[in-house]
């Protein structure tokens, strides 16, 4: 058996962190001032009622270090446990290099055992769908070799969509240009984004949030109507509960499943760079229904 480590950009709750046995590596968060560690120096909670009290502040991220990385991985290492660890998309965050870093460090003072990094090349749910699947691998006995080789497969499946009630966020972090913002909060367009390849891009802009919703669930249907019994979904949000459990329910009807993975909070590393009102969807293939499949 291996343990799992993950950057805290999967929004596992703590107390999913604890049930599943899996560490998280907390990123930084600052206000215009010092950065804080997530988790440590102040809570998810906490960073949200900051953020929907002074509207006008726009916080920073910043990746865990190598040190960071070191710290949590030693005391698996020195138990004598190789590690697998996913981080949130390099191209997103600088937290996959990091780990590379901190993994060529820990192979001097322990060179009998293994750490794989997995590039998610996503983010917050969809990177959580990942790590779930990872997790189940690791609990039917598989060896970290062949769960690496699938969480790899799962990946290349996994699709997040999204939707924000302004680009603002993104647009101060860089993640779309001041036009694209501009445009749209003037014409009162909500956009539908997804991560693709590992970036942030645009999918559309959709007059009002019923209209982006249906959108969204008819792509999913569509999506995943052949192979609905292969896919696990996830959901999230940022003060929007309501219409995430509405579409939950709604996507559970029109495919005639049941949804087992919770409405997942999402946490200040994206919710940064989303803001209140966004509303994630993601989806990818199931790793069993990968083992079957024929090596091309």
């Amino acid at each position: 058996m291996f343990q799992i480590i993950s950057d805290d950009g999967c929004d596992f709750s703590e107390e999913e962190k604890k049930k599943y046995k899996v560490d998280t590596v907390p990123f930084y968060v600052s206000f215009d001032e010092d950065f804080l560690k997530v988790g440590v120096d102040i809570s998810t909670e906490d960073f949200f009622k900051r953020l929907m009290v002074d509207k006008g502040v726009f916080p920073k991220t910043s990746q865990p270090n190598p040190n960071d990385y070191i710290n949590v991985c030693t005391q698996h290492l020195k138990a004598g446990n190789d590690i697998l660890l996913l981080t949130i998309s390099s191209k997103l965050s600088g937290s996959y290099n990091s780990a590379a870093i901190a993994a060529d460090m820990l192979k001097e003072d322990y060179p009998d055992r293994t750490i794989i990094i997995i590039d998610s090349l996503n983010g917050s749910i969809a990177q959580g769908l990942i790590l779930r699947e990872i997790i189940k691998m690791r609990d039917a006995g598989y060896t970290l070799d062949r769960a690496a080789q699938l969480a790899e497969k799962v990946l290349e499946t996994t699709r997040v969509y999204f939707t924000l009630d302004t680009l603002e966020y993104l647009k101060r972090g860089g993640r779309v240009g001041p036009t694209t913002a501009f445009v749209g909060g003037i014409l009162g367009l909500r956009p539908i984004l997804q991560l693709e390849d590992g970036q942030v891009s645009q999918l559309d802009n959709v007059r009002g949030k019923k209209n982006v919703l249906r959108l969204i669930e008819e792509a999913m249907v569509d999506a995943l109507e052949d192979e609905k019994q292969n896919i696990s979904v996830s959901i999230g949000h940022i003060f929007s509960e309501k219409d995430a459990l509405a579409f939950k329910t709604s996507l559970e009807s029109k495919l005639d499943i049941k949804i087992t993975n919770p409405i997942t909070e999402v946490g200040a590393t994206i919710g940064a760079h989303a803001g209140p009102g966004a509303l994630a969807f993601a989806y990818c293939k199931k790793y069993d229904a990968l083992d079957l499949e024929k090596e091309v």
